[in-house]
């Protein structure tokens, strides 16, 4: 597949291209010592990746989030679990593609693990509605969500999504209803849950999915009310206002990190998940198993308890006396 390169990546592009030029020349005169030269271009080229990796504004690292290349929950089941089985449908009116979810294997532990899945070309980007559900979608994750509470089953969410589909059908068949159901019973259920953003956690879409006992994102993936484009169109009336919003939204795994909405940043590789899912599977695997394995050990009662304290910890509020 060729690499996609975001607007500020350029200076990288150029970089590589001049780069794989060298070895093409190299490939078609064998005789040609390229390794000096190479090498220096890999220094400056490893440079250059910090420089901007490691300076993204919060406007640059949504454009990572949503990186067509980004490995989507469909790449970390098949990477990271053994046995997938996926459990299809919401027993009220349809099944929902945008949201896949089934029983599955982790380091030898039975889980229900359920995330938001886009696609790769238009015709799969079509079929899963852009990773947008739609009220089905929520229904059938509550559906598996109950399941694993029944067999006593870890639940894990990936949050991957721009929000939940705004159509005229999705809000006729209860779209806020059932993001609202969600939310609640996900409190109250008695299995440990963890969450990872992947990339994009947009609004009630993503939280419907997001309430959870471990929250984790990954480094270059972001977690907001709104997209800023939305924000910007609701407050300043224009589009372009995008960057100047998603300053001010917060949100960035950093930033909600030092907030303390999040329990953890998952690291990526230089240049984002992207450019290796090896790496990246590895650290998400790491994360779960180790989360994991501590809240298997806590009782239910205290399960509760904790995540309740969890969620009724957050924000801040003052009082005036008039």
């Amino acid at each position: 597949m060729k690499r996609t390169y975001l607007e500020f990546e350029k200076p990288i592009e150029a970089l590589e291209t001049k780069m794989k030029s060298l070895k093409d020349a190299h490939d078609e005169h064998p005789t040609i010592d390229i390794n000096k030269e190479l090498n220096s271009l890999e220094e400056k080229l490893d440079a250059l990746q910090h420089k901007i990796f490691d300076n993204l504004t919060a406007w640059q690292i949504s454009q990572v989030s949503r990186h067509p290349q980004r490995p989507y929950t469909q790449d970390y089941i098949e990477t990271i679990f053994k046995n997938f089985k996926e459990l299809h449908g919401d027993r009220m009116y349809s099944d929902d593609p945008a949201i896949i979810g089934g029983l599955a294997e982790f380091e030898g532990q039975s889980v229900m693990v359920i995330g938001q899945q886009k696609g790769r070309d238009i015709k799969e980007r079509q079929h899963r509605n852009f990773g947008m559900p739609r009220p089905e979608g929520y229904r059938k994750a509550l559906r598996l969500f109950k399941l694993a509470e029944k067999f006593s089953l870890p639940i894990i969410t990936l949050i991957d999504t721009p929000g939940a589909y705004p159509g005229i059908g999705a809000e006729e068949r209860g779209q806020s209803e059932a993001i609202a159901r969600n939310l609640y019973v996900m409190t109250e259920l008695k299995v440990p849950i963890i969450t990872i953003v992947i990339g994009e956690g947009g609004s009630g879409g993503a939280l419907a999915l997001g309430v959870s006992d471990y929250l984790a994102m990954l480094e270059f993936s972001t977690y907001s009310v709104i997209s800023p484009e939305g924000c910007a169109s609701i407050l300043w009336k224009k589009a372009e206002k995008a960057e100047v919003a998603a300053d001010s939204l917060g949100i960035t795994s950093a930033k909600l990190k030092e907030l303390g909405l999040v329990d953890e940043i998952v690291p990526e590789p230089l240049g984002g998940a992207h450019r290796d899912y090896e790496i990246t599977m590895k650290n998400v695997k790491q994360t779960l198993k180790e989360k994991l394995t501590q809240l298997k050990k806590v009782s239910i009662d205290d399960l509760l308890k904790n995540r309740y304290e969890r969620l009724t910890s957050f924000g801040q509020h003052s009082h005036s006396e008039k």
